[in-house]
């Protein structure tokens, strides 16, 4: 269906794309993964030809319907209400509808009769006759009441309006169906019905997301971008992500050969560049370095803060960190975002909020924190407890417009303070540097972000931890490195995350809020399906250090005068005829030398270039591998390629050093 071949693209002097190729079939289900930046979205756009490529071509066989979600979606009219809005995502169907109802008016004519049956085919093909009853049961899913169906689609906030925009998508029933991270608008009850939904899609899926658990049910191929390149995998998510660990330390191994074969080679131009019968083999040995750089291997982006988000141990406190009774919050006074509610969070406890979105889940996390203040009821905090809040919105708890030395500083100083050279060492800790302390908060990538929130935390020393949404913007080794933080704390944890695999690994016990109030579930995520489900809801290795030095040994041989042609006349001097015997018998005796040497330099040299091309042919297999290919075995013949190059390398220098020593000396001869 879609055949990507050689597709390049570059913003100013950043390379996103280079050469990337790889094929969608008809029917794929492939979740598209990578970290954050890396050209995930601009594939989408050169599909949708909202972008154009510097070089490659994308090919899309047959015209597929293609359904994907905009980024700012509109309404046509200011009165145009939620429905209306969801129902015209087919586009040209509610023209076709108006046709074939005028055409109803005299069908007796019978060309009318015949455009009418035409209209009314191509109409039921597109599910024009149910999309009204897909479009609710997908406003539904996504958390609308259907008294909102006939709300006005302006009145409704951006991440409402992006649901709506997905369940027009969906209901369109595209051939080919384009989600980039649909989960980021949604809340867990949400996702849950949208992995559903997805499930039973009999189209082409593309999915980028970072959310494991759409990723690990719904897609069957996995297409890697990073670095520049995309990769294609042959399985699921979780097939993906030990493939990837097995072709990353081999790309790595192969990687540093080549580093190790440009080194040798550019040891060698540096040190023959000037002589002027090396001048050719130098400048080969150039053209190969210039090759290799513009082949060069680049390793993708691996989560290198690996054991730099840390968690401080927390404070004791007394048994209840959290109770509320009869708690309500209003933010005019009139209607209430939630009443009612009463519920006690205990010391060790990993709590999971669950809700849709508008229920206060925000809002209560506030109250929590202390950053609000109930309208009625009470909210108490527990005996030496310390809260710890990390929010949905960074900008809340961290100034964008300060750096982060100062915002670290800031919660530093607020929480005793001490040596600079400490609270440097635990800025390097949590992995600033020198280049990233000077960075304004607001520029920081969601990795990043999370460090530092976590760093503030880590300073505060929190035993109550308020977390709402905290992997949003991380990636999926960012998740993983946050979940197993998480999992590690001693502390008591109250999250908010529309991540399933998240909240199944972190939480111990679930909060669900509905409209009704508040439920609590002791037990983990799945407990809680269970239960609701019974209520009847659905829910290098290093190449060989063969190193060429140059022997540096001169031929003995220059230089010796024949002493049978070396006798002096009484004059003292050598006759013309006996200087050119005892020059004759001179190269006589070192000619063999010579052609030795000679023939040692031509056979290492055509021995190293076949063994380079066979080098190349072996690297580009694991670089670009084949589903069958057997990786130890191709990172086994490079490592022996690699060998036999230092070791015809290392004797061609040799070799070579010796000739030149002997050409050098015949002139004086």
């Amino acid at each position: 269906m879609l055949d990507f071949k050689g597709i390049s693209v570059h913003y100013g002097h950043q390379d996103v794309l280079t050469n990337v190729t790889f094929r969608v079939n008809a029917g794929d289900r492939v979740g598209v993964v990578g970290p954050n930046g890396s050209g995930k979205s601009t594939l989408f756009k050169i599909v949708l030809g909202e972008m154009s490529t510097d070089s490659g071509e994308l090919i899309i066989e047959g015209s597929p319907r293609i359904g994907f979600t905009r980024q700012n979606p509109a309404p046509d009219t200011p009165d145009e209400t939620l429905l209306e809005y969801s129902l015209r995502g087919i586009p040209g169907l509610s023209e076709m509808e108006a046709e074939m109802a005028e055409l109803e008016a005299d069908l007796a004519d019978p060309a009318k009769m015949k455009r009418y049956g035409e209209l009314q085919t191509k109409f039921e093909h597109l599910g024009g006759y149910d999309i009204e009853t897909r479009v609710k049961v997908a406003l539904g899913g996504l958390g609308f009441t259907t008294e909102e169906f006939l709300k006005p689609f302006q009145s409704f906030s951006g991440g409402w309006r992006m649901r709506a925009e997905l369940s027009r998508v969906l209901a369109s029933k595209p051939d080919l169906l384009l989600l980039d991270e649909p989960s980021n608008y949604l809340d867990l009850p949400a996702v849950d019905w949208l992995q559903k939904y997805l499930k039973a899609y009999e189209g082409t899926l593309m999915l980028i997301s970072h959310d494991r658990y759409l990723l690990r049910t719904l897609t069957n191929i996995t297409v890697e971008v990073d670095a520049g390149t995309a990769t294609r995998y042959e399985g699921d998510l979780d097939w993906y992500m030990k493939e990837r660990e097995v072709r990353y330390q081999h790309l790595k191994a192969a990687k540093e050969n080549q580093d190790h074969h440009r080194e040798q080679l550019q040891r060698f131009v540096d040190r023959f560049r000037a002589q002027a019968t090396k001048a050719a083999q130098a400048q080969s040995r150039q053209k190969l370095i210039d090759k290799i750089d513009e082949e060069r291997i680049v390793l993708p982006k691996r989560y290198t803060q690996s054991g730099r988000l840390r968690l401080a141990e927390p404070p004791p406190s007394g048994i209840e960190m959290f109770r509320c009774e009869n708690l309500g919050f209003s933010y005019d006074g009139v209607k209430n975002v939630f009443s009612g509610l009463e519920f006690n969070v205990t010391r060790g406890d990993k709590v999971a909020l669950i809700g849709y979105n508008g229920l206060g889940k925000t809002t209560l996390m506030r109250i929590m924190a202390g950053t609000r203040e109930p309208t009625e009821g009470k909210a108490v905090i527990g005996h030496n407890v310390v809260p710890g809040y990390l929010s949905q919105e960074f900008a809340e708890t961290i100034p964008p417009d300060l750096t982060v030395y100062r915002n670290a500083k800031n919660a530093w100083d607020a929480h005793g303070g001490g040596p600079e050279k400490v609270f440097r060492n635990q800025l390097g800790a949590f992995g600033f540097d020198e280049n990233d302390v000077e960075k304004p908060a607001g520029v920081l990538s969601g990795g990043e972000k999370i460090r530092l929130a976590f760093l503030r935390l880590f300073f505060t020393a929190p035993n109550l931890l308020l977390l709402d949404e905290p992997t949003t913007h991380l990636d999926l080794d960012g998740r993983r490195l946050l979940e197993d933080a998480l999992k590690k704390y001693k502390g008591t944890i109250f999250l908010v995350s529309h991540d399933i695999d998240f909240v199944r690994a972190v939480a111990t016990s679930v909060l669900e809020i509905t409209r009704e109030g508040i439920r609590q579930f002791p037990g983990g995520y799945d407990y809680y399906c269970e239960k609701k489900a019974a209520e009847g809801s659905g829910v290098r290795s290093q190449g060989a250090g063969v190193s060429g030095q140059g022997s540096g040994v001169r031929s003995q041989g220059a230089g010796v005068r024949s002493q049978e042609t070396g006798k002096c006349q009484e004059s003292g001097q050598l006759s013309k005829k006996e200087l050119r015997q005892q020059r004759a018998a001179e190269r006589a005796k070192i000619a063999p030398k010579l052609r030795e040497l000679k023939k040692r330099v031509e056979t290492a040299e055509k021995k190293i270039d076949e063994l380079q091309k066979a080098l190349d042919e072996a690297s580009a297999e694991l670089f670009n591998p084949k589903p069958d290919t057997d990786f130890a075995e191709a990172n086994r013949k490079v490592r022996t390629l690699q060998f036999e190059i230092d070791r015809y390398t290392a004797d061609w220098e040799e070799a070579a050093t010796e000739l030149e020593a002997l050409e050098a000396e015949r002139p004086q001869q």
